[in-house]
């Protein structure tokens, strides 16, 4: 149950920086302790966990243009982050998690502007059918976290040219372009600042929750270990995950996510595979490729694999189901 609500804003816009902070302050959350993170990141798109990064962003443009490739923990789309965002996190114990209450909390800030929110899909939250927060969630070892994107002036041109969603994914979603589903909530209201809605978000916490907010204790943060998990963070293994020479892609849209499964095939065996997906499930799709290498490039065998898998890895059954069809389709 949570008794203690912490808050930290970060006073950097080094986006390796910010998810090396949102790592260190999940996994060291006390019990009954709830911390809202909030950070912002200069020119940055943010990829999911098993996210194929050459896929969802135009990578070389994105670099050659000053801004950052960053792949966080959490499962999920692909996003695009500027100074016109605000981001937001829920640290805590796994056993404290209550998505609706921490949900309520944005729509709660949001109202305070004379707006009305809602949850829509799988993890937005929009207006009048509008996105303006994406949401994510990452849960380790009992310590867990809830983030996401609040759109206050965000560069729509430049997220329109960085991100490159399959065309699968918009007709899901209704429209066929990012900008054409997401709204600055500065459109709605020109009293929505950055300043403006961080003050917002602090009361929203102490309001839905019924306590007091404190600010966190600098002494908490541990800055040898935050160098650490920067590094990770920024890495060239970590940003871009491993390069293979594919020759076979199967891809396909399902009602929980989009996945992809590259393989190089050669001499009818598979010897490189990647499994990539927007899927909210992150814990587990980054093993799955592995456990392709060396077999055969039959449907049989690797819906076998896809089989063991679910023992293994407690696989959602109707996830395991729709993996199986597509490659039993395509191949």
């Amino acid at each position: 149950m949570i008794h203690t609500l912490t808050t930290y804003e970060s006073k950097t816009t080094d986006p390796y920086q910010n998810l090396a902070v949102e790592e260190y302050l999940t996994f060291h959350t006390e019990p009954g302790e709830c911390i809202l993170y909030l950070w912002q990141n200069a020119h940055t798109v943010v990829i999911g966990r098993n996210q194929n990064c050459w896929k969802e962003c135009r990578v070389s443009e994105l670099e050659a243009d000053g801004g950052h490739l960053v792949r966080r923990l959490s499962g999920g789309g692909a996003v695009y982050h500027d100074l016109g965002n605000l981001n937001f996190t829920f640290c805590m114990r796994k056993e404290d998690m209550d998505v609706d209450r921490q949900l309520q909390v944005i729509i709660e800030a949001v109202s305070s502007f004379g707006l009305t929110a809602e949850k829509t899909g799988r993890n937005d939250v929009a207006i009048s059918g509008q996105k303006f927060s994406g949401n994510a969630f990452f849960d380790s070892k009992g310590y867990y976290y809830h983030h996401g994107t609040l759109l206050l002036n965000v560069d729509t041109a430049s997220m329109s040219r960085f991100l490159n969603p399959s065309k699968a994914k918009l007709q899901s979603k209704g429209v066929d372009s990012v900008r054409s589903r997401v709204v600055n909530l500065s459109s709605l209201c020109p009293d929505i600042t950055i300043d403006t809605m961080k003050q917002a978000m602090f009361n929203a916490f102490s309001k839905v929750y019924g306590l007091p907010t404190r600010p966190l204790c600098a002494e908490r943060l541990e800055q040898t270990a935050i160098e650490k998990g920067r590094e990770r963070f920024s890495s060239e293994h970590w940003k871009y995950g491993p390069k293979i020479p594919f020759t076979n892609r199967l891809e396909q849209r399902f009602p929980w996510g989009e996945a992809g499964l590259d393989l190089c095939v050669n001499g009818g065996m598979i010897t490189e595979a990647l499994l990539s997906s927007d899927s909210m499930e992150a814990d587990w799709f980054s093993d799955i490729g592995s456990e392709f290498q060396g077999l055969p490039y039959r449907t049989d065998i690797l819906c076998k694999a896809l089989d063991r898998s679910l023992e293994q890895h407690m696989v959602p059954e109707n996830i395991l189901t729709d993996l199986c069809r597509m490659v039993q389709e395509q191949i």
